[in-house]
């Protein structure tokens, strides 16, 4: 009968393991966008947020030492604790699960550094003139198009066209190649629209982005 009893816990903790290893990872695939595209804009990046303070406008790791508890834990929160230290990921069989689970998405292979730095290069020669002109925008997708082209001197609008095209192969490669490189092709369309969020949310003052159909200016 214990046998039996024993089989319902075995299969939750195998399903959860199956779903653990397989759900994206949206707050580091986030963390892993802002810095590709904060390192391809440029150095004029926004000042960080400060770290919150706790109450009373104190660190809580600088709250008084009078505040923690006086009386140490009892029998049973003893053996609570002693329980809460047990691996049972480890007990299980499926050891390292909940670290495979966490993934860090990684943007620093060969491939992708390397589409970084000629993203990096155009944008600085090419592509930020025409932002901050007014001329280019971020599109809902990813990519970047030229919304008002009259905003671009005759003479650099040919040159502007084709820096545009290829930065868009670009961006397309990038998704394709973060998406394999961390094993979950599958991610590409996740990964995309991480991204296209990400070069949304780092414009600068003034640039254009789309948004509901329609133009936006920061």
């Amino acid at each position: 009968m214990r046998r039996w009893l024993g089989l319902p816990v075995a299969a939750v903790m195998l399903t959860a393991c199956v779903t653990i290893n397989v759900y994206f990872p949206a707050a580091e695939a986030r963390e892993a966008a802002e810095e590709f595209v904060e390192k391809v804009i440029g150095d004029e990046a926004a000042a960080p947020e400060p770290v919150p303070e706790g109450e009373g406008g104190q660190s809580a790791s600088l709250k008084p030492a009078s505040l923690a508890p006086a009386i140490g834990p009892g029998p049973v929160a003893g053996l609570l604790a002693q329980a809460g230290e047990v691996d049972w990921w480890a007990l299980a069989g499926i050891g390292g699960a909940r670290a495979q689970g966490q993934p860090d998405i990684t943007i620093r292979t060969p491939a992708i550094q390397a589409i970084q730095a000629r993203m990096a290069s155009r944008f600085d020669s090419q592509l930020r003139a025409g932002f901050d002109a007014g001329a280019l925008g971020f599109a809902a997708d990813g990519t970047i198009v030229v919304r008002d082209a009259s905003k671009l001197p005759l003479k650099d609008r040919v040159a502007i066209n084709q820096a545009v095209a290829d930065d868009n192969r670009d961006r397309k490669a990038v998704y394709r190649e973060v998406a394999v490189a961390n094993g979950h092709p599958e991610w590409e369309p996740q990964i995309r629209e991480v991204f296209a969020r990400q070069w949304i949310a780092s414009a600068r003052k003034g640039w254009w982005y789309q948004s509901g159909g329609s133009w936006k200016q920061k």
